[in-house]
């Protein structure tokens, strides 16, 4: 995820040993890193009204956390560009402008269909935030060790979503999915061919052996 038409002004002041066309540089990362970072919060909060099925409940409370700390850092973002002398926009109107990716496609689905999603969607979130903290290394550390503390969040968070697909080999369910919609359909249809070896393997309980031989 990178910023597509916004171009920040050089800020009139800034903070002390960061020249002004630098910390231009570095408000325009910002810029993108909160728009993404609002993106993810409200994109969780949907996935946590939309999701049914097996395990809802575990995915429905597992969201919420995870929408409370992203938009702390979407705050502490959004104060750091203020500290560097500029001003940053959190319109819902800003962020549809200067995006360069679609809406989240999804509404109400199933645990897995959603979850083989945002294991897309927090790739690309943490793959630009690890980038930004690349191009943020001399320009500006103290950017830098914030994106860094908020990219081993947001790769913990990955990892819970990631935890609920995997199988006991550590292969995701939606290993072949390369966006969204392509990953949650994988998903999607990882999700029935479970339920349907399920209905053809008899329950233990009804004299029949465990799933894959346990």
């Amino acid at each position: 995820m990178s910023p597509s038409t916004y171009q920040p002004n050089v800020p009139a002041y800034t903070v002390p040993g960061l020249k002004p066309d630098t910390a231009a540089e570095v408000i325009f990362l910002l810029q993108d890193r909160l728009n993404a970072l609002n993106d993810l919060a409200l994109t969780l909060k949907h996935v946590h009204w939309n999701v049914v099925g097996p395990h809802f409940i575990a995915v429905h409370t597992m969201l919420d956390p995870q929408v409370d700390s992203v938009r702390v850092m979407v705050d502490d973002v959004a104060e750091r560009i203020a500290a560097l002398g500029g001003s940053p926009l959190g319109t819902p109107g800003a962020l549809v402008r200067q995006r360069d990716w679609d809406d989240y496609a999804i509404g109400r689905a199933d645990t897995h269909t959603h979850l083989a999603a945002l294991n897309v969607v927090y790739g690309a979130v943490i793959e630009a935030h690890r980038a930004a903290i690349y191009e943020t290394e001399k320009a500006d550390p103290v950017t830098q060790d914030l994106l860094i503390t908020q990219a081993g969040h947001l790769e913990q968070f990955h990892w819970f979503i990631r935890a609920h697909l995997e199988t006991d080999t550590g292969t995701p369910a939606n290993q072949e999915g390369h966006d969204e919609k392509a990953a949650a359909e994988r998903g999607r249809n990882g999700t029935a061919t479970r339920v349907q070896e399920a209905r053809q393997t008899p329950a233990p309980w009804r004299g029949g052996p465990r799933a894959g031989g346990r």
